[in-house]
């Protein structure tokens, strides 16, 4: 499956438009993590624990667009683009949608 954040892929045709390919999770913080940014808050630097939390949320969003866009029948999703919101205090959601096509 090609991902792009561009609307086109180099050297290939997009023959048809499947529809948006989306996938997301919704993620909290736990007290553990957050016993230590906030001693990490203390000293200054950065919050790892929470910079892993990110990236694994990103990772499964992304990985459920892809999903989403295999069950259209896509051979690759464009113009890719993430958004984060605030589900309630301490829990977030991250959104991963694209154009799901099919290329030749």
């Amino acid at each position: 499956m090609i991902i792009s954040t561009t609307d086109r892929i180099p050297n290939k045709e997009i023959t048809e438009i499947l529809g948006i390919a989306r996938g997301s999770t919704v993620r909290a913080r736990s007290v553990g993590r957050d016993i230590m940014a906030g001693l990490k808050n203390i000293v200054g630097g950065e919050i790892e624990e929470y910079t892993k939390l990110q990236a694994q949320s990103r990772e499964q969003a992304m990985q459920r667009m892809v999903d989403d866009a295999r069950r259209l029948g896509a051979d690759a999703v464009v113009n890719v683009r993430m958004t984060t919101s605030m589900i309630m205090q301490g829990a977030s959601e991250i959104l991963a949608y694209g154009t799901a096509v099919k290329i030749s």
